[in-house]
């Protein structure tokens, strides 16, 4: 094979196995998906080519002395993603969304360097391994489906406690705990914001359940979900 033919090589591969961890964040409906994770790792392998042949292709003459770092623009590549990784990740209320995803994004340009460098079985192991990490150990990680959502009450003066208030919701399943109080300029209402842990399925309807019937709760908001 053509020195060209092996480089070209290299970048499908690469590409390929960063599409792979990209079809997992796009099957779970992350933003940063197939596409992404694949030009990631198509840039890394692209760039690790240039970086480790770029010499070759200068028609510099026999008996030049030229001096080459090959890791600098690898090294560029670690730096630069850190950015592009920073961008997945999203702040929505009190969640934070997009950690796995960005950290999926810097393995892939890792899997992209390491088949940039014709390293083929380090690069479908890395695969692997991380495949392996972001499906079955979601397994042990989602043990409690429940979604963490921001609940602000109005509640008028005559309503019950905070304390009082979380408690109830803890005897039906929800638990919260109390992020924010204030009181009106008359004294006469009272806002609360609280974190609360609502199931996947029916848990608004559970939550409106325990709220409509409290006397005194004059206004609810819900964040929507993360």
């Amino acid at each position: 094979m053509s020195l060209d033919g092996e480089l070209v090589v290299r970048i499908v591969v690469g590409t390929i196995l960063g599409g792979i961890i990209g079809y997992e964040r796009d099957i779970h409906g992350r933003p940063a998906g197939l596409r992404t994770h694949a030009v990631v790792a198509l840039a890394s392998a692209t760039f690790m080519v240039v970086s480790t042949h770029l010499v070759y292709f200068q028609s510099y003459r026999a008996g030049d002395l030229v001096e080459v770092d090959a890791s600098r623009i690898a090294a560029s590549v670690v730096s630069g993603i850190g950015f592009l990784a920073g961008g997945a990740i999203l702040r929505n209320g009190i969640t934070v969304q997009g950690l796995t995803t960005a950290a999926g994004l810097w393995l892939v340009a890792a899997i992209g360097l390491c088949s940039g460098a014709g390293m083929y079985v380090e690069s479908v192991v890395a695969t692997l391994l991380g495949i392996v990490t972001l499906t079955i150990l979601r397994r042990f990680e989602d043990k409690d489906d429940r979604v963490r959502r921001r609940l602000a009450l109005t509640l008028a003066d005559s309503a019950i406690g905070a304390d009082a208030l979380i408690a109830k919701l803890a005897q039906h399943d929800i638990p919260a705990t109390l992020e924010g109080w204030s009181k009106d300029t008359t004294g006469s209402m009272r806002h609360l914001t609280l974190s609360v842990r609502l199931a996947r399925s029916a848990g608004e309807q559970d939550l409106v359940a325990v709220l409509e019937i409290e006397p005194g709760i004059t206004k609810m908001q819900l964040d929507p979900a993360a």
